[in-house]
């Protein structure tokens, strides 16, 4: 019996593995976490249609923007947050930003203001994995961009 629940096994390691892949940086924070020093980088790109992952999110706020289908970034929480901020700076391109989180709760962010680059802020920030899309307005801009949280 136990040959036989060894694939099944070994299939859900290779899953969760796959399933942890990011385009690029991955974050750890827990509650203390230096903002000064909580920062990832990538690039914009791709026509792949981020509404495809949610069209709204929990606050019924518009998913946008174009990216790949493969999370730019992974955020794992180590501790539950009572607020987190995600800030994109690609130097006032126009990006837009989408969160998956535990129990696939969705956050998504545009503008900011007067400012293009996207944001995210919000409370009640779960223990867990978040995959992070940091896309553009229209398909297939390349900007490269930081991710602050903070």
């Amino acid at each position: 019996m136990v040959l036989n629940s060894w694939p099944a096994i070994a299939f859900r390691t290779i899953a969760s593995e796959i399933a942890q892949r990011a385009n690029f940086d991955r974050l750890t924070l827990a509650r203390d976490f230096n903002r000064a020093t909580s920062v990832v980088n990538g690039h914009t790109g791709g026509s792949y249609s981020l509404s495809s992952i949610a069209n709204r999110d929990y606050k019924n706020r518009p998913c946008i923007g174009y990216g790949d289908p493969d999370p730019d970034h992974i955020i794992v929480l180590e501790e539950n947050l009572a607020k987190l901020t995600l800030q994109v700076d690609s130097k006032g391109k126009d990006t837009t930003i989408i969160v998956r989180g535990p129990d696939n709760i969705i956050r998504c962010g545009d503008d900011t203001g007067n400012n293009k680059d996207a944001n995210i802020g919000d409370n009640n920030w779960k223990v867990g994995t978040y995959r992070v899309w940091v896309g553009s307005i229209n398909p297939n801009q390349n900007w490269d961009y930081s991710l602050y949280a903070r």
